[in-house]
């Protein structure tokens, strides 16, 4: 297995129909680099698996006036390759009620923290990639600061036709928004996953794009290039 290596930062805007200006001059940027290993190209009879390792920071989002993160979209590029119906899985309701131990072993794929302000204090969730199935990933995410949450996030994968092959999308579920009565606001997150052929390119990949939205409206576009290294 190889990784899979992002080419820094291009055409990072802030864009979306409903930008409000104080949140526009608040939030400045994206930031997205991975780690870096050589990456050979497969094909479509030799998939060649890879792991991503991501790390996303959101420029300018200070404690008491940023708007928080409510969802993260991302499109991975034709040539990519996602098996999650090949490998074990876990249920919602089973990771809801009973956290990642309560999986199948092989069905956890990475792991990642985030680090958010609660209020003016510095938290850093802790996060567990699990195996949904043909179309879902799942992000268990344990909180301790202001209270402890644990809660499973939905990264729902949509096939696609044409210059996207998949679009995953993760709404940021509402206890995590607001905990013990402090709003959650994230800046910075970073998440390693991928096992096997789990994530796997049968060409070279392009460029994957990314959205996040705020709860005010803003979004903030950017396009990621890959290449081999």
């Amino acid at each position: 297995m190889r990784k899979l290596a992002l080419a820094g930062i291009a055409g990072m805007l802030i864009g979306g129909a409903a930008v409000a200006a104080a949140a526009s001059s608040a939030v400045r940027a994206v930031g997205v680099s991975v780690t870096r290993d050589r990456l050979s190209a497969g094909s479509p009879s030799h998939p060649q698996g890879v792991k991503l390792t991501t790390a996303l920071s959101w420029e300018g989002l200070t404690p008491g006036t940023a708007p928080t993160i409510n969802k993260i979209d991302l499109w991975f590029p034709t040539g990519t390759r996602y098996n999650g119906a090949s490998y074990p899985s876990c249920s919602y309701a089973r990771l809801n009620a009973a956290g990642p131990s309560a999986c199948p072993k092989d069905s956890i794929m990475g792991s990642g923290v985030a680090t958010a302000f609660a209020d003016t204090v510095v938290t850093r969730p802790r996060i567990t990639v699990v195996n949904g199935g043909s179309d879902r990933v799942y992000f268990y995410t344990v909180l301790n600061n202001p209270a402890r949450v644990q809660v499973p996030v939905i990264g729902q994968l949509t096939r696609l036709p044409g210059k996207f092959a998949y679009h995953l999308s993760a709404t940021i579920p509402p206890r995590l928004l607001v905990v013990a009565g402090v709003p959650i606001r994230f800046t910075a997150l970073q998440v390693s996953a991928g096992r096997g052929t789990w994530l796997a390119i049968t060409a070279p990949p392009s460029g994957i794009k990314i959205v996040t939205s705020f709860s005010d409206g803003t979004k903030i576009t950017g396009m990621v290039g890959v290449q081999n290294i």
